[in-house]
């Protein structure tokens, strides 16, 4: 983003200028702004005072911003950041569209999010421009459009740019008639012709769209109702098919192993995203499969991600993606989502293997979203940004995460730095811009310490205190902007991770957390029966769109398999409700991703594809057949098997589009366990058991914890599982049940062991003996 003056001067000149009327520019070539508007935007900007230190590359003599648009009066990080723009912004809505037809102009519609680099480029180079938002204001309506808050719109005209082009991402910019149908679009333009190696730059292509948009006779219109038709086709129906069994899930695999980097891990070429190989669907595949490669390619991936540049060696946590195939050179953004799916990952890596290292990741990846992410309230922040200011106030991508071996000299000191040089790879020239070095795993503590002289006990414990040391003094640099939205979706995810972090290591300050989180989300995000999107600076906005209720509904079924408390589970149950009343469609199976008394797009979308984030239906379905293990109701099946079907086809043909839902695929062709454990007074007494798990990979299965008396005989209306069972000779009693049928009762750990490690393999109606443990050592 651009440099603004600071220091004391610029607080007083700030100060002197918001205690005052605000002085607000003309915006160059727009229409007049309206007399009520003006005064609206003044009395907000009055409003925030002198600790408002906005981003704007135009000020007027007393270091105030030169211009204000109507995005002063939003509340999104991302609109915000665009509010002293001198584009005449507007927030998507009918208001925009009327003026459009108004004036006879296309829309401008750019679409992004607050830590996105490239959109801060184009920020920089077009929007900050003069010249450019002049002919901007004179012949277009521009919208801007924050993706985290409305994924409705941003999917829609995606998917309209990626249907034109080949391709699509972020900065998205789409060009639009008054009836809000697409007619052309792209990413990321260099502001002019030759700018970053362009032929044709941003200025020079609006004027060709305002050219051929006036023309008389042009067809765009007529090409925008048909690219419409095509969206329509699309994204509204997915065509339906047969049950997906294992054939399904050998296919992704087949088409997994073709594409798999044997050297790196994950797919190969650049840019790598963790997302691309769903190490969970791997894993899933090996343990009813014994398939060994599979496990290799997701160990491998593990392994070569926490080495890599693209996990942050310092403050934990991942970053969005590797821009090279080593896993070295990360894009810096950081994201709640991606951070709550690796964790998961992670600990599954640990579940199936036993390796402490992976057990470990997982454990730094959630202390970085407690420590780096979190809000007062407990709930987690979205993301933080890939670019920062160096030590001379200079924004720069990446500065804030990248060393000098003098960098490392100074914190460490001479001894410890020899040390920190020889496993992180850091050199004189170094690896990044302006030869700074990202921190990657250029070799184990245990190398390192032979060629020093030092134990691996001792190099393992040095480099850990230089890890705490480098992240304290990375503190006192200027850190990058952080989008404090809490939206509620990637929330859901967070829940999942801590509740499920609490079962497979042991700890139960990780349900806790979760059970903040939740707690947060359904005092602040759940009004009455609706869930919002978002909660910003307190405020919850937007109706939630089907991945927050579907996150949220997932992340309370871990938070009770986790603790025990029904009220979870009913609050799962009221969610789900939600979902089938206004998401689901009850004849084609599957759920939209807007609610039905929700705004009306150009398309009605059913998510149908598993990207950096699954898609709401992958995880939908999942919930139904936990909740039918769960309640026994055979209608959460029924729904479960639409939804399931409703993709048949794409999952025919390309099951890797959906590998989120693969792992509803395999849940719902096993045989899930259902393990109900009584103790007799006090959950702890079940502590025992709930190791056992911890030895056995099981992700096919829901868990009850309860205790005898009042506590079971209240959740037996709900649960039918508990009904009857009881705990033995007043010891912890384990019930270990497949469709409904329970083995012999135990109160032994050890036996109960061994009910739960057999497995079914894959198109096979019995049960496989052994092959559920381990593949490594615990």
């Amino acid at each position: 983003m651009s440099c603004r003056p600071t220091g004391f001067s610029f607080s007083l000149l700030l100060l002197a200028a918001l205690t005052r009327e605000a002085v607000i520019a003309p915006l160059p070539g727009a229409l007049p702004m309206e007399p009520s508007l003006a005064t609206k935007i003044r009395a907000v900007l009055q409003a925030k005072g002198p600790a408002y230190h906005p981003e704007a590359a135009h000020r007027n003599p007393d270091g105030s911003p030169r211009y204000t648009n109507r995005l002063i009066l939003e509340t999104s990080p991302y609109l915000m950041q665009h509010a002293h723009n001198p584009v005449d912004w507007r927030p998507w809505g009918d208001e925009a569209f009327e003026e459009a037809k108004r004036l006879g102009r296309p829309v401008l519609l750019s679409v992004g999010y607050s830590t996105c680099h490239w959109c801060h480029m184009m920020e920089q180079e077009s929007f900050e421009d003069e010249e450019i938002a002049r002919f901007l204001n004179e012949h277009f309506i521009t919208i801007k459009v924050d993706r985290e808050e409305r994924p409705d719109v941003d999917s829609l005209y995606l998917s309209a740019v990626q249907a034109l082009t080949g391709g699509g991402g972020w900065p998205l910019n789409v060009w639009l008639t008054s009836a809000r149908e697409p007619f052309y679009g792209g990413t990321y333009f260099p502001a002019r012709d030759g700018d970053r190696g362009a032929s044709t730059g941003f200025l020079s292509l609006l004027r060709k769209i305002d050219a051929s948009y006036r023309r008389p006779g042009t067809s765009l219109g007529q090409s925008a109702r048909k690219l419409t038709l095509a969206l329509h086709s699309a994204l509204s129906s997915p065509s339906a098919g047969d049950l997906p069994g294992p054939a399904t899930l050998r296919k992704a695999m087949e088409s997994y192993q073709r594409a798999f980097d044997s050297e790196e891990g994950g797919l190969r070429g650049a840019s790598k995203f963790p997302a691309t190989l769903p190490v969970r669907f791997l894993l899933r595949f090996h343990r009813r499969s014994g398939d060994a490669q599979s496990l290799r390619m997701a160990t491998l991936t593990l392994e070569k991600m926490a080495a890599g540049g693209i996990h942050d060696q310092v403050g934990g946590g991942f970053h969005r993606y590797s821009t090279d195939a080593r896993w070295r050179v990360p894009h810096f953004e950081k994201m709640l989502y991606d951070n709550a799916l690796l964790s998961l990952a992670y600990l599954e890596g640990y579940q199936v293997t036993g390796r402490q290292d992976f057990a470990r990741v997982a454990r730094e990846t959630l202390r970085y979203l407690q420590r780096d992410m979190m809000s007062p309230e407990g709930a987690f922040y979205a993301a933080t940004d890939a670019d920062s200011n160096d030590s001379q106030g200079r924004p720069a991508e990446g500065w804030f995460f990248t060393w000098t071996p003098g960098d490392l000299r100074t914190v460490l000191g001479e001894t410890r730095a020899r040390l920190a040089l020889a496993c992180f790879g850091v050199t004189t020239g170094g690896n990044f811009l302006g030869g700074r070095s990202i921190l990657y795993r250029e070799k184990p503590p245990e190398e390192a310490a032979r060629e020093l002289g030092l134990s691996p006990a001792q190099a393992r414990a040095s480099l850990d205190a230089c890890r705490d040391d480098l992240y304290r003094e990375r503190l006192r640099r200027s850190a990058p902007h952080r989008d404090e939205k809490i939206v509620t979706a990637w929330n859901g995810l967070a829940v999942s991770a801590f509740a499920r972090a609490s079962l497979a290591l042991g700890d139960p300050t990780y349900a806790r957390q979760a059970n903040r989180t939740a707690d947060f989300l359904l005092k602040r995000a759940l009004l009455g029966d609706r869930l919002r999107r978002s909660v910003v600076a307190g405020v919850a906005r937007q109706d939630g769109f089907l991945s927050d209720y579907a996150f949220l509904e997932a992340g309370l079924l871990d938070l009770y398999e986790a603790t025990g408390n029904p009220e979870r589970l009913s609050q799962a149950l009221s969610l789900d409700s939600l979902l089938e009343k206004r998401f689901e469609d009850t004849q084609g199976g599957g759920f939209f991703l807007t609610a039905e008394d929700g705004e009306k797009l150009l398309v009605r979308e059913k998510p149908s594809e598993d990207g950096a984030e699954p898609s709401g239906n992958s995880v939908a379905v999942m919930n139904l057949l936990r909740l039918h293990e769960l309640t026994t109701q055979q209608r959460f099946r029924e729904r479960a098997e639409r939804g399931l079907k409703s993709f048949g086809a794409i999952l025919a043909e390309n099951p890797t589009a959906l590998s989120e839902m693969l792992l509803a695929v395999d849940f719902h062709d096993d045989a899930p366990r259902e393990i109900v454990l009584v103790a007799p007074h006090r959950r702890e007494e079940a502590v025992p058991f709930l190791e056992r798990p911890r030895r056995v990979y099981l992700p096919n299965k829901v868990l009850v914890v309860s205790t005898e008396g009042k506590e079971l005989s209240a959740q037996a209306d709900q649960i039918p599982l508990l009904s009857g069972k009881q705990a033995l000779q007043g010891k912890t009693t384990a019930y270990v049940c497949e469709n409904r049928v329970c083995r012999l009762p135990t109160t032994s750990p050890a036996e109960f062991e061994r009910q739960i490690r057999p497995v079914r393999p894959l198109g096979d109606n019995g049960a496989h003996p052994e092959g559920s443990g381990r593949q490594g050592k615990p």
